[in-house]
């Protein structure tokens, strides 16, 4: 992601401020968590919604942990993904690149498009936040499984 995009996608998240007749605290814990869907991730992961999108903004977020070995399936994002790693160590790879370690406090910046997956390492934890921007109300595409031989690598 250019750094252009990216003050891109901090503006639209400041301009979600603009729909707020006042202050809006959503307090910690007070969304329920899902588990993360066995169509989308392998292994144990729990997703926290933290914030949706609200017109005439387009971004929303949410906390995601994955366990050990855990990890999402393959995927792109039509307006780009921050990710940023707030505890554990995790890896993220794009299509036909290196398997990168992230580590907490990590920022990852994915462009719009690119294929890739981002999960737990084999044997730690992580969790990240991560920030997307909807185009035509979509934030994501998923796309196959990572397979085993393709996480070990």
């Amino acid at each position: 992601m250019t750094l252009e995009n990216t003050v891109k996608l901090f503006v639209a998240a400041a301009s979600s401020l603009s729909v707020c007749a006042q202050v809006s605290i959503t307090r910690s814990g007070s969304q329920p968590s899902r588990q993360g869907s066995s169509e989308y991730f392998t292994g144990t992961v729990r997703v926290d919604s933290l914030f949706e999108a609200q017109d005439p903004a387009r971004v929303s977020g949410g906390r995601v942990t994955f366990e050990r070995g855990a990890r999402s399936a393959w995927q792109t994002h039509p307006l780009g993904q921050i990710l940023i790693v707030t505890s554990g160590a995790g890896c993220v790879q794009e299509w036909g690149g290196p398997k990168q370690e992230i580590r907490e406090g990590d920022v990852v910046r994915i462009p719009s498009g690119r294929k890739h997956w981002h999960g737990a390492t084999a044997t730690t934890s992580t969790t990240h936040i991560a920030i997307q921007e909807q185009l035509d109300g979509k934030v994501v595409d998923w796309l196959e499984k990572v397979s085993d031989d393709q996480y070990r690598k």
